[in-house]
């Protein structure tokens, strides 16, 4: 996300538990013995935090934007219903456009967002296709190609 010049990147979990690890987690890289041994990670963490649900981020970044953001989903899979995909550049522009206000790009794990997050979501991105038909990669992976496609630096 700090590659990218992304404003937040959110860890968001219901179980208590999981968000005082996220804390302990960035603890240790702010200001713990990561610090130390590696001051750049700090500098990229700096923008995470945990958060219990979607809405309560939504609600931050609405407070925080002045508007609220438009949700943007991924998935392995198309969801139940009638929303069609959009294409990553279809989507770069419309990130990037004049006047384009905040977003939120949502990536699930395990079994990926559920069908209601994705319904509920302004824009489904198409999910990445690799050459094997493969495409279940970890959401770490998953983000760093998403966020590429969408905002890298192409070199012709």
């Amino acid at each position: 996300s700090h590659t990218f010049g992304m404003a937040g990147f959110f860890v968001i979990t219901p179980i208590e538990a999981q968000r005082a690890l996220v804390v302990r987690i960035l603890e240790h890289w702010r200001s713990g013995a990561g610090l130390r041994r590696m001051p750049h990670r700090s500098e990229a963490l700096a923008i995470c935090q945990g958060a219990e649900s979607i809405e309560a981020v939504v609600e931050l970044i609405t407070q925080r934007e002045g508007r609220a953001p438009r949700r943007i989903v991924t998935a392995a899979r198309a969801p139940d219903g009638d929303k069609l995909a959009c294409g990553f550049r279809e989507v770069s522009r419309l990130l990037t456009a004049e006047g384009a206000g905040p977003s939120l790009i949502l990536f699930g794990t395990g079994h990926g967002l559920t069908d209601s997050v994705l319904l509920q979501a302004d824009v489904l991105l198409e999910p990445i296709i690799g050459v094997a038909g493969y495409n279940h990669l970890s959401v770490r992976a998953a983000a760093a190609i998403v966020l590429d496609r969408l905002f890298g630096v192409r070199q012709v």
